[in-house]
């Protein structure tokens, strides 16, 4: 099962937390369940809750203000869904699209998802070098959007309207 978000008291999108640690806030009244699997459930001799897809905390809790998503190579994964920028097949790698040895940075706009073929075939070169297309330009998420993309297009699909609108 894939994390579950938490939203901040004001209803902020806040982090994904796993499952049994969204289990334990809700027990200890410290979240409540927004929006749960239509199926699931979780029970115990005492216990019997719904099992949670997003939940709210009790309390507002104050993050201090990120402007920027920290870069990662996972983080670049998922923001491009794990599909190769040259060719749209499944990525398992970073392409830098200007590569390191060429002065490249790892940064948001300098990385794209890339299938081992054409990171290979690309190698040291820019993609005009080795006369190769992206198929879309690199962006840099929004914090609230990495953190919403990190969990996957079926769990994004099945968030809110309201919330799932923000992701898009």
């Amino acid at each position: 099962m894939r994390d579950t978000l938490v939203l901040n008291a004001s209803f902020e999108p806040l982090s994904t937390v796993s499952l049994n640690r969204a289990v334990v806030l809700v027990l200890q009244d410290k979240a409540v369940v927004e929006q749960a699997h239509p199926e699931l459930r979780m029970r115990g001799a005492d216990v019997d809750i719904p099992v949670p897809r997003v939940i709210r905390l009790c309390r507002y809790v104050r993050v201090p203000f990120r402007r920027r998503a920290p870069w990662s190579r996972r983080g670049v994964l998922v923001r491009d869904q794990h599909r190769c920028a040259y060719c749209g097949r499944r990525a398992t790698t970073v392409d830098h699209v200007v590569p390191r040895a060429q002065g490249g940075q790892d940064t948001w706009l300098n990385t794209v998802a890339a299938c081992a073929e054409d990171n290979h075939r690309k190698a040291n070169r820019t993609p005009e070098e080795a006369g190769m297309t992206l198929l879309r330009q690199p962006f840099e998420p929004t914090p609230a959007d990495a953190m919403l993309l990190s969990l996957g297009q079926e769990e994004i699909a099945a968030l809110p309207e309201w919330l799932a609108r923000e992701a898009a």
